[in-house]
């Protein structure tokens, strides 16, 4: 019997597929694939193994797992941002609006080391780091000339810090007040997750105490001043560059995610008031389709955790807003433009998962601060994704994909029992202080490093498909007098300021500090007056102290 379509065509004989030891294989199809988490991959997944009811709904309403808006990007893109700053403030400056000429639409801004530790420039601690990771900011004369000539009710900007992030929001604050901006309007974000750094990173200076109530200060403060601002990016990002897998990320996150509203709640602050300020910040890895369901399992158990633990009744307060970057750890100095192909997948799986702002990776930060060119090609990357693939044109395309969606309840899964455990320890932390966290993360990087070693784990041009021809790039250098500009800058501020304003702000923020008043007003005062970051910064750790690991 002939076999004819519905336009009464004669189609072609079916032919039963071969027997799978006739098929040509290079893998051996027996064996058993797991990834990065440690989840069996099936060779094919189907509709029997899933159940749908109540666990996908529609973009905008809980459980939120197709997306936080009812348009999302066929409303608007997602915002684009370059995490740039080297150097010193007008060196940065000048990157800031070369990226805004080439069309991103956020500012992202990277702070040295010392910034980021609070000190001067000029301190002995800052020898050799000043400007290197990012931009050098002693004072409200250095924040004035970063955003010299960039309106800042104009762009919204995020700001990575952490211990200090309540100067630097004050510094932000003082400036936009100069600009004459609506407080009540400017928009943007600090990171302001100093849990994390006990874990991953290590830029803590006050014990986890005082460090939790500078972030509670700034949730209030910003509550009050500055409504449509981000008060934290709760970062699953460092956590991940650490070792973790993409379930440590989340779970680690939202543990401490936990930890900062319980924090606020037990200080007075109303879940459903602060709880839309709170945005996050994950890494986009090269497990194209694990990273899509993990964004996806990330808004469904956070509108979870915000409904059911936290008693949310304001949908804004349910919503999880991610910020996302490629993956830093997976870029190679060997082969750099393979760096290229990386970022390109790992911004589709951002955007597939359905990120709210996203950072490109540079195809030569394995080798040093990115060139023009290749911050050029990174935002490129993003624009060519937004306007020319068709990816945004609908919501969460790929949602219903029997093998995205059975990943996406595993993840959200296992994720679960890490919360579990972690709550059972007393919190995050608890389990931090108890090298718990630390512990799991390092177990993970040495697995992974072990496959990477025994080539489970193909990384192109680094273990296999190597090349022997050196490359020689372009790489940018920064100029060498950074710090000595800079000490003579503070010099120079220190002759002119007023000295008796200086220490008198100063020694308001003592008394706040060692009192419960809330210390944002008062830093905002210490900046206004001039006096510097590492002033500010060596008046709290003289009334909190540091915190020293182990």
């Amino acid at each position: 019997m002939k076999r004819v379509s519905v336009t009464g065509r004669e189609l072609m004989p079916e032919v039963p597929p071969p027997p799978d030891e006739d098929r040509p294989e290079t893998r051996n199809t027996d064996r058993t694939i797991r990834n990065g988490s440690g989840i069996d991959v099936e060779r094919v997944y189907s509709e029997e193994q899933l159940d749908y009811s109540g666990r996908l709904g529609f973009p905008g309403e809980l459980p939120y797992t197709r997306g936080v808006y009812p348009t999302m990007y066929r409303g608007r893109l997602w915002t684009m941002r370059q995490y740039a700053g080297f150097g010193n403030a007008e060196e940065s400056n000048k990157r800031y609006r070369f990226l805004l000429k080439q069309g991103i639409t956020g500012l992202s801004v990277a702070f040295d080391l010392p910034t980021q530790m609070g000190y001067d420039s000029d301190d002995d601690m800052s020898e050799g780091e000043v400007g290197r990771v990012g931009v050098a900011i002693d004072s409200l004369e250095d924040m004035e000339r970063l955003f010299d000539g960039i309106t800042l009710s104009n762009v919204t900007t995020s700001m990575t810090i952490n211990s200090t992030a309540a100067i630097l929001l004050a510094m932000y604050v003082a400036v936009a007040k100069k600009q004459g901006a609506d407080l009540r309007k400017i928009s943007g974000t600090i990171q302001n997750d100093i849990l994390k750094e006990y874990i991953a990173r290590g830029t803590h200076i006050f014990p986890p105490e005082s460090s939790l109530r500078l972030v509670t200060d700034i949730f209030a403060y910003c509550a009050e001043i500055l409504p449509s601002w981000n008060t934290i990016s709760i970062s699953g990002y460092h956590i991940r560059e650490a070792g973790a897998t993409a379930v440590q990320e989340l779970a680690f996150t939202f543990a401490n995610a936990i930890a900062y509203v319980d924090a606020a709640r037990s200080a007075g602050l109303n879940f459903d008031k602060f709880g839309s300020q709170l945005s996050f910040f994950f890494n986009s890895h090269n497990d194209f389709f694990e990273e899509i369901a993990k964004f996806r399992a990330a808004r469904r158990i956070w509108g979870w955790i915000a409904k059911n633990k936290f008693d949310a009744t304001n949908p804004d307060a349910m919503k999880l807003r991610f910020h996302a970057q490629t993956a830093g750890s997976t870029l190679t100095a060997q082969q750099i433009d393979n760096n290229v192909v990386r970022t390109t997948f790992q911004a589709l799986a951002a955007i597939l998962g359905g990120c709210q702002s996203l950072h490109t990776n540079s195809r030569d930060e394995a080798l040093a601060l990115p060139t023009e060119e290749s911050v050029r090609l990174a935002l490129r990357t993003q624009q060519i994704i937004g306007f020319e693939s068709g990816v945004p044109n609908t919501i969460d395309p790929l949602g219903g994909s029997y093998y995205v969606e059975k990943l996406t309840d595993e993840i959200e899964k296992r994720v679960m029992e890490y919360l579990e455990k972690i709550e059972g320890m007393g919190g995050a932390v608890k389990a931090i202080e108890a090298g718990y966290f630390q512990g799991e993360i390092a177990r993970s990087a040495y697995e992974y490093q072990r496959r990477i070693e025994m080539k489970e784990q193909i990384v192109v041009g680094v273990n296999e498909f190597t090349d022997s021809k050196r490359a020689d790039p372009e790489i940018f250098e920064l100029d060498p007098s950074v710090r000595e500009v800079q000490v003579e800058r503070l010099r120079d501020l220190r002759k002119r300021r007023d000295s008796e304003r200086v220490a008198r702000s100063l020694m308001e923020l003592e008394q706040a500090a060692a009192g419960d008043k809330n210390v944002m007003p008062f830093i905002l005062g210490c900046v206004e007056a001039y006096a510097t970051l590492g002033e500010i910064a060596g008046m709290l750790r003289k009334v909190w102290g540091t915190y020293q690991a182990g």
